[in-house]
């Protein structure tokens, strides 16, 4: 099976190199330091489920020169997906699926605005991964993907992709509902995004403080509300089952959205708290916390 994997960072490079040692035909679009390392060392991958190295790796920065997949997987980050979408044409034939791991909800909606509703396979990762060098990857944990068709129900083309990621040793789940399941996951992190990116703190602070334990509730309670508005067939139990989740995580832990921003690098406040309130705003519900929480991290990048 042909598989391209756009963007090699943590969840695209270790999920690729997963299905090449399993034997499927991978191709990375990669750039810069890190492609180069690709092209002439190979991919490494630092793992507690097992080391890989992989030598020769098919990678290139142009999707041409690897043409037509039978998938493709959309792996990099939501601010580099508007440019991404209009550069993979060349590997989407007549009948392949683009599977979009991005955080956030509306990834789904801005790939099938250029290539239809049919082609996209909505889809979230969980995968605790990074580049710890030009073309090492480091893995920390988990590796799974879930994911499914837009109308939800079973096909082929998704027991393959399932298929062959259990072959590799990875995780695949195909739910009922994937916008449940992609909703589910955006309130998992949103809005301790928000939060800890306001008061640069991690998760035993604000889970213990009953201020901040207050407003992680209300945050998490509007993102619901949302959904809701949304026609998303959220569990009814979704906001103290999130609450009871994140409970269990690190106490210093802390969110990819809060460590970018804190850093002064790109970041997906837009996908995350800023859906937010647009999402909010155009089904009519009030998000007054994740909208006082949106302007004071989008204060951090605007230019002094």
């Amino acid at each position: 099976m042909k598989i391209a994997i756009v963007g090699a960072g943590g969840v695209g490079g270790y999920f690729g190199a997963r299905l090449a040692a399993a034997g499927q035909d991978v191709g990375f679009v990669a750039r810069g330091k890190h492609l180069e390392a690709l092209r002439s060392q190979g991919l490494v991958v630092r793992s507690p489920a097992g080391d890989l190295e992989l030598s020769p790796v098919r990678a290139t920065a142009d999707p041409a020169e690897l043409g037509e997949a039978d998938y493709v997987l959309v792996c990099v980050k939501t601010w580099q997906l508007p440019e991404v979408i209009t550069t993979i044409g060349p590997l989407v034939g007549d009948a392949t699926p683009i599977v979009t791991v991005q955080n956030g909800v509306e990834a789904p909606d801005q790939v099938a605005a250029v290539y239809g509703r049919a082609a996209v396979l909505p889809g979230a990762a969980e995968v605790i991964a990074y580049v710890d060098g030009p073309g090492i990857i480091r893995h920390l944990g988990n590796g799974k993907l879930t994911f499914g068709e837009w109308d939800n129900q079973p096909t082929p083309r998704s027991e393959r992709l399932r298929d062959a990621f259990v072959d590799a040793g990875l995780q695949a789940t195909v739910p009922d509902d994937i916008w449940a399941g992609l909703w589910t996951k955006f309130l998992s992190v949103v809005p301790s995004g928000g939060l800890g990116t306001a008061t640069g703190a991690g998760y035993g602070v604000l889970r213990t403080r009953p201020g901040t334990r207050r407003l992680l509730t209300e945050a998490t309670t509007e993102i619901r509300d949302v959904a809701l508005a949304r026609g998303i067939a959220l569990a009814a139990d979704v906001v103290p089952r999130t609450l009871a989740w994140i409970d269990q995580l690190p106490a210093d832990g802390t969110t990819s959205l809060q460590r970018d921003l804190i850093a002064g690098r790109p970041s997906e406040l837009e996908a995350w708290t800023g859906a937010v309130v647009r999402l909010g705003r155009e089904s009519g519900v009030p998000t007054p916390v994740n909208t006082f929480l949106y302007e004071l991290a989008a204060a951090r990048t605007t230019p002094q």
